[in-house]
């Protein structure tokens, strides 16, 4: 045991986790495969024994895949995480990545594609499943959009940041001209050198872009 990789399967569908074991302990030599019907119950096991990689289904009792996976990474344990799941869901792909996963496999493919996996994570490399690979260009892109507009809102003034902060707040030109003891026209000065310096047009705009971009001012 000591020279096989050690791996944890964890699911609550039974015959799909057999399925997976027997499909792994079919190369010789190679690993030794514990399992777990719930996401509690690994993260037990992974305090008592060091896995080389665990493998989470998302939706399991106690506690789901992504909850385990980030008690992992809270717990700073050195395993690969390879996440499962029967959704194609954009959301639940960011969070695991946020997360740390290494791994991220439909289930619908996991047979094809499970060996690779492993072997790409425990090279230190990420393995996502081809059919969901544009929620991967989707993240980089966003990233690049998001950092550009960083780029952009350092342009603004302290000014023209906290009176954006306030259109996000939905706060009038009048209110916020009131809030700030100056005049109405002031205002509306600054959201017109706001507009130009953030490129943006259109009579809603800048509202709907304050909205958007709150958390960053």
């Amino acid at each position: 045991m000591e020279n096989k990789v050690k791996i944890l399967i964890a699911d609550d569908h039974p015959l799909f986790r057999k399925g997976l074991k027997n499909l792994l302990e079919e190369t010789p030599g190679d690993f030794f495969v514990a399992e777990a019907d719930n996401g509690a119950q690994a993260l037990e096991m992974m305090k008592k024994q060091a896995f080389d990689v665990a493998i989470f289904d998302i939706d399991m009792p106690f506690l789901n895949g992504l909850d385990a996976a980030q008690e992992c990474k809270n717990l700073k344990m050195d395993t690969k995480i390879i996440i499962l799941t029967m959704y194609k869901d954009e959301h639940l792909f960011n969070r695991a990545v946020d997360i740390g996963v290494m791994g991220y496999v439909l289930k619908e493919n996991a047979v094809a594609e499970i060996k690779n996996t492993i072997q790409t994570v425990l090279n230190g490399q990420h393995y996502i499943c081809p059919a969901i690979s544009g929620f991967l260009l989707n993240r980089e892109r966003n990233i690049r959009k998001k950092q550009e507009e960083e780029v952009k809102i350092r342009m603004l003034t302290a000014t023209e940041k906290n009176i954006l902060k306030l259109i996000s707040e939905s706060k009038t030109s009048k209110e916020i001209a009131r809030q700030m003891h100056v005049s109405v026209k002031t205002i509306e000065k600054h959201r017109l050198n706001i507009c130009n310096k953030l490129n943006i047009h259109g009579t809603h705009a800048l509202i709907k872009y304050a909205f958007e971009h709150r958390s960053e001012l």
